[in-house]
């Protein structure tokens, strides 16, 4: 793997192919270069992995918890081993900071490490009680067989293993269509990955594709029993759609987009407040589907919090690519760029005021702080995905938490008092799938159940929630010697 010499190719039925569909050009987003150029895979190849992961799939699921265990603590070992070249391929193919390359690192070791090689001791049928004499009803937990994984760029390492790891190690074979922003920390990282720790031929397949070629035939396909989608909420949509008019009906795991609120109560620490929502908001220059996409401050403490937030913002190391501490790099491509300095743009036209901001270098956008936001303004109405902080005013708490709700999305949030009761009863009544109490809403852990409310998404990763998402219950009965079987109403009672 340290070479790359396959990680342009295809990786399906246990080998590594040239593609021949429409062709990918992989791009490093720091300076615009071309890093390869690939041809992508075709329905066929879709067709042909699916096949062969289902037949590799049966002898995967038949190994014991502990062998399944043994293969993630394998995965894990090889990922601390290689952690340097991996962080390099985030840095290079989408543009993450060192730092950004470093905590996704951590984050993934931890999905193998600590949860997928715990999920085989986790999955557990039941006895359950039966009204029949001599009857006996069990609900068993088995793997839900072949997972499609269509994974986004903006954190493509982490959120390609929440779902490949667990599914893995709850016995199912996983087909993998990377993002084509990143169609190595995405995807055939994990391939090369795979066949390093031995598993089976054939279970774990990676189809680097354009989705106008191969998304429908990666989600409608009749062997995939699970859709499990991370992207935009227009794009999620069209895919669970897909997903349910095919000729197979489909469970969905769906992360979409966001609108995640910061909420500061006029009784917070404000020094605090600023530095977790400063970081809550720029980290990987704001592209992360639970970043702050904006942030609520009470009227009380406005002006302390937008001044001081401003003067941290200053003090952000901007586009040094080989710099620790830096906390800005470049937007993925061109196109996302365009999208965000149009916003910027309309958001100034609509009346925000710019107390920071500042001109490109090249995809870097230099971070950008708006003040005097009003409720309707671009910025607090749709999702930035970039180095742009539009801080609200609100009246009061009850304004505080209209403004927080304002939002068909419903994915993280967050909110900053020093009373935790207030600040509990406060979170419960936010609209979201995670609500984090003093601190940021950049948040994951591999035992909590991560998702979105509203038009976030469906269902949860991690933990419990993986095994709920990655298995399907089974019942089977046993009747314990003969039973009468009713041939006359009279015989019911």
């Amino acid at each position: 793997m340290s070479e790359y010499t396959q990680l342009g190719r295809l990786h399906l039925a246990g080998e590594w192919r040239s593609g021949s569909g429409k062709t990918l050009t992989n791009v490093c987003p720091w300076d615009e270069s071309t890093i390869f150029e690939m041809d992508g895979a075709t329905p066929d190849d879709v067709d042909e992995a699916y096949r062969a992961s289902a037949e590799a799939q049966r002898e995967w699921a038949a190994m014991p918890p502990a062998a399944r265990s043994a293969k993630m603590h394998a995965i894990a070992d090889i990922l601390e081993s290689r952690k340097d070249e991996i962080a390099a391929w985030i840095v290079r193919e989408v543009g993450g900071t060192q730092l950004k390359a470093a905590l996704e690192m951590m984050l993934v070791t931890q999905v193998a490490r600590q949860e997928a090689a715990a999920l085989p001791f986790m999955v557990e049928g039941a006895i359950l009680p039966e009204s029949l004499p001599g009857k006996e009803s069990r609900a068993y937990r088995q793997p839900a067989g072949v997972i499609a994984l269509v994974s986004p760029w903006n954190f493509p390492a982490q959120l390609t293993a929440r779902t490949l790891f667990p599914a893995l190690a709850l016995g199912n074979g996983v087909v993998v269509k990377p993002a084509s922003d990143s169609i190595v920390t995405g995807g055939t990282i994990f391939a090369a990955i795979c066949e390093e720790a031995e598993l089976p031929p054939g279970l774990v397949a990676v189809l680097p594709g354009s989705g106008s070629e191969i998304g429908d035939a990666m989600v409608q396909h009749p062997v995939p029993s699970v859709v499990s989608f991370t992207g935009s909420t227009p794009v999620g949509r069209g895919v669970g759609k897909a997903a349910m008019d095919s000729g197979r009906l489909k469970s969905l795991e769906l992360e979409l987009g966001g609108n995640s609120p910061i909420v500061v109560l006029d009784d917070a620490d404000v020094d605090y407040a600023v530095e977790a929502s400063v970081w809550g908001k720029f980290v990987h220059q704001g592209q992360i589907c639970m970043i702050a996409n904006r942030i609520v401050v009470e009227d009380a403490i406005y002006d302390e919090f937008a001044a001081k937030f401003v003067a941290r913002t200053k003090q952000l190391v901007v586009g040094k690519r080989d710099a620790a501490d830096c906390m800005i790099g470049p937007i993925v491509n061109r196109d996302q760029f365009d999208g965000i300095m149009d916003m910027i743009a309309k958001a100034k036209d609509q009346g925000a005021t710019c107390a920071l901001g500042g001109d490109p270098d090249g995809l870097v956008i230099p971070p950008h702080v708006f003040t005097d936001v009003a409720e309707d303004n671009c910025l607090v109405a749709n999702e930035i995905f970039g180095p742009v902080a539009p801080i609200q005013r609100a009246r009061d708490e009850n304004h505080a938490l209209e403004l927080a709700n304002n939002t068909e999305m419903g994915l993280s949030s967050s909110v900053f008092s020093r009373d935790e009761g207030r600040a509990l009863a406060f979170a419960r009544q936010i609209d979201a799938g995670m609500t984090h109490i003093n601190d940021q809403t950049v948040n994951d852990s591999p035992f909590s159940p991560f998702g979105g409310a509203k038009n976030s998404g469906i269902g949860r990763f991690n933990g419990r929630w993986a095994v709920d998402a990655f298995t399907t219950t089974r019942w089977i009965s046993v009747q314990h010697g003969k039973r009468q079987f009713p041939f006359s109403a009279n015989d019911l009672g």
